[in-house]
């Protein structure tokens, strides 16, 4: 018997490339697992109108975690019309299935590493070089998300029904809202609670002392968002002064004003905590300054269970290529064999040392320069790339 099963979700699109690219790297590595198919995706939804089936949810309470591929998710008019002839009267309404998994299983924190690695042709800004040194490794910085709440958590309304518009009353700023007519109005939430603060704030601030990282960044946008972003800048501060005796530097950035900070200066930042929509923005930032998507692997954890999945799109129109830059999906199973080497689902030093074999094996690959997708400049195809990997990592 196997000692992990694993939740095996390609989604849409280059998710099944990737995963089948990862699929070579972990039987290289004679990872002990039995994979478990899950139906998840776009497909779902049109032909069933449910993207996230419910035997997937019962399939999933049954392993270890999840590893994902990607999803395809289009605005709610789109979505209707995609779907299968005999559902499009049901008044089905589309909801991310990733974001129902996080919300289902209290995945509360989405970690999201973005590292350069040595010989990598794109520079922390994107830009090919044509000689890529270990000087150019400027970027080593890992975003801490909220998963739960925030402006992903669901809550919205078009039109706005009377008695919601009643309640909202209470404060006068809502009466312009009515003199357009509420059939006029959408409206989206941004609910945050002290609770979720607290928990991403202390994971944010947990891995830095752990890691012997001493600069914790907050991204809000208090100054115009008074109570949401005033709540989570209260948390953090006082936070902050417990981890003050552990040499920890915190301070506190504008969403807008980050996004300019980190681009001038990415060397600066080491550890960055948002709410789920900053999180969602500035990870992709983040990204870019490493070489894009096609490294930029994420975890959603929550206290006993966990989905990996890279923060790349479903990039419908490379599907069944193997053109895409399986790296990201990668080091998302590094990030994996992380999580189970910290003890999850019974999992240890093995685990840990697979991680650290894994990374390295990409590292090697990427300063070898030899085996490269087309995105850094080669002509070598995903698979082809897990198959370097795998030789170094096995």
């Amino acid at each position: 018997m196997s000692k992990y099963r694993i939740a095996w979700m390609p989604g849409d699109g280059i998710g099944n490339d990737v995963m089948e690219a990862s699929r070579i790297v972990l039987d290289a590595m004679k990872f002990d697992a039995e994979y478990v198919h899950c139906d998840i995706g776009w497909e779902f939804w049109c032909k069933e109108g449910n993207a996230l089936p419910d035997r997937t949810i019962k399939a999933l309470e049954g392993t270890t975690c999840g590893l994902f591929g990607a999803i395809t998710s289009k605005p709610q008019d789109d979505a209707r019309l995609e779907l299968a002839p005999e559902l499009k009267d049901k008044k089905l309404v589309y909801f991310s299935p990733i974001v129902k998994l996080r919300q289902m299983f209290n995945l509360h924190t989405n970690m999201r590493p973005c590292k350069s690695y040595p010989g990598n042709p794109l520079n922390y800004r994107g830009t090919r070089l044509s000689n890529p040194s270990a000087e150019d490794v400027l970027v080593d910085q890992v975003i801490f998300r909220e998963n739960t709440e925030g402006m992903y958590g669901g809550i919205e309304f078009h039109p706005v029904p009377q008695s919601v518009y009643d309640a909202l009353c209470l404060n006068p700023k809502m009466k312009p809202w009515k003199d357009k007519g509420l059939e006029n109005v959408a409206l989206s939430t941004r609910i945050v609670s002290i609770q979720g603060c607290t928990s991403i704030c202390r994971q944010a601030f947990e891995y830095a002392k752990a890691t012997g990282r001493k600069r914790v960044t907050l991204v809000e946008k208090p100054n115009v968002l008074r109570e949401t972003g005033g709540m989570m800048t209260r948390v953090f501060r006082k936070m902050a002064e417990e981890y003050k005796q552990f040499g920890i530097w915190a301070d506190e950035a504008n969403i807008d004003a980050i996004c300019m900070w980190m681009f001038k200066n990415p060397q600066d930042y080491q550890v960055l905590v948002a709410e789920n929509m900053f999180g969602d923005i500035v990870s992709d930032l983040c990204a870019g300054l490493v070489g894009g998507l096609g490294f930029a692997p994420s975890a959603n954890m929550g206290d006993t269970y966990a989905v990996f999945e890279p923060t790349h799109g479903s990039a419908p129109k490379y599907a069944g290529q193997y053109k895409v830059n399986p790296i990201a999906m990668l080091l998302t199973v590094k990030m994996m064999f992380d999580w189970l080497g910290a003890g999850h689902g019974g999992g240890g030093a093995k685990e840990k040392d697979m991680a650290t074999r894994l990374e390295s094996a990409i590292a090697r690959v990427i300063k070898e320069g030899k085996v490269r997708t087309y995105d850094m400049g080669g002509k070598n195809t995903t698979l082809e790339v897990a198959q370097e990997i795998a030789k170094y990592a096995g």
